[in-house]
């Protein structure tokens, strides 16, 4: 009898572990959840373009949750959770406490931002991002191109991944010109999708002598390009925008200098492959010059001679010459800047 309980709790346990082992190889569907809709050119599009991009190559399915807002998204997440999705991509810093419960309370994968210290193997991973390598080539681009040597930062909040992004620029601008001088102003505390607070408060940094301003803040950053399309500079000349994470030049109107373009496709795809390798919530997922994932954008606003030299400051990036290291936290970023606008 003894031998057969420990035969039977054997079969038991050989099954148990052969049925996680085809969980995590087994993905079927994913899902992505945004605040604000897919249609903004930055964080929200460039989230569901590489989901969508993600899950073709990966052979699975794609659900798109968009436009959630920033406040709780649990049933939503138990929604999709209950319908099979294998992976939740909750794509917001405002969901990094709500994913996470909902991941240990009906047992499914998800991924958050700006929560290094959360991850979970099998359950949890954090894709905290960080662009700063191509933030810094566009604190060299703004420093060679402001005629007032004055350059602006206006941020929707300070988020680990903005932080990082604000410190390699006012880096990038302080070692191409230590006279130029860089003024850093925050819109609020998570003013994502402030439009309004964008344009004012971009325009208080113009009217402090900025001609270029480096724009990060989702829905927030229309307000920003509007303020810089509507307000001329203190020599009467134009300003000119420096966007981040995606691609506005469908709608720009003459004054995008560049962007600092994230590709996340990298990220998911190695997230859906983690998962079939048992290796979900055990790694840190980053972004880079060297593949692409990070790049500046070339517009007609930039002289060929100037993006040459921005491009060979690139190689020197890629090469270890010169060495970019990401800062998130927000104090240390206030201490780079020249003058802090509250």
């Amino acid at each position: 009898m003894k031998k057969q309980l420990l035969s039977a709790l054997s079969a038991i346990l050989l099954a148990g572990t052969m049925f996680g082992a085809a969980s995590a190889a087994e993905v079927k569907s994913i899902a992505i959840l945004t605040p604000e809709e897919g249609t903004d050119y930055g964080w929200n599009q460039q989230g569901v373009d590489a989901a969508k991009a993600a899950a073709k190559a990966a052979g699975v399915e794609v659900v798109v949750a968009q436009g959630l807002g920033y406040g709780d998204v649990r049933p939503t997440l138990r929604e999709l959770a209950e319908e099979g999705a294998s992976l939740l991509i909750a794509h917001a810093s405002g969901y990094n406490t709500a994913a996470p419960e909902i991941a240990k309370e009906l047992n499914v994968p998800v991924a958050i931002v700006d929560t290094p210290s959360a991850l979970s193997k099998g359950l949890i991973a954090d894709y905290t991002l960080s662009g700063h390598e191509g933030a810094y080539l566009a604190g060299r681009l703004a420093a060679k191109m402001s005629r007032s040597k004055t350059v602006g930062i206006v941020v929707s909040g300070e988020p680990p991944s903005w932080n990082s992004q604000s410190s390699a620029f006012a880096k990038g601008v302080k070692e191409e010109n230590g006279d130029v001088k860089v003024i850093y102003a925050v819109i609020g505390p998570a003013a994502y999708s402030d439009a309004a607070g964008g344009k004012r408060v971009t325009e208080s940094v113009i009217a402090a002598g900025a001609d270029i301003i480096f724009g990060q803040g989702n829905g927030s950053s229309f307000g920003m390009l509007q303020a810089v399309e509507t307000t001329k500079a203190a020599d009467g000349g134009k300003v000119l925008f420096i966007d981040v994470i995606g691609d506005k030049s469908p709608i720009d109107k003459g004054f995008l200098l560049s962007s600092v373009v994230w590709n996340i496709e990298p990220v998911y795809a190695a997230m859906i492959a983690d998962l079939k390798a048992d290796t979900f919530g055990t790694k840190s997922y980053a972004i880079g010059l060297k593949d692409d994932s990070v790049k500046l954008l070339k517009t007609p606003q930039i002289p060929d001679d100037v993006w040459g030299d921005v491009q060979k400051i690139r190689e020197d990036i890629i090469s270890g010459k010169i060495k970019v290291e990401p800062v998130f936290e927000a104090t240390a970023v206030r201490a780079l800047m020249s003058d802090v606008k509250e």
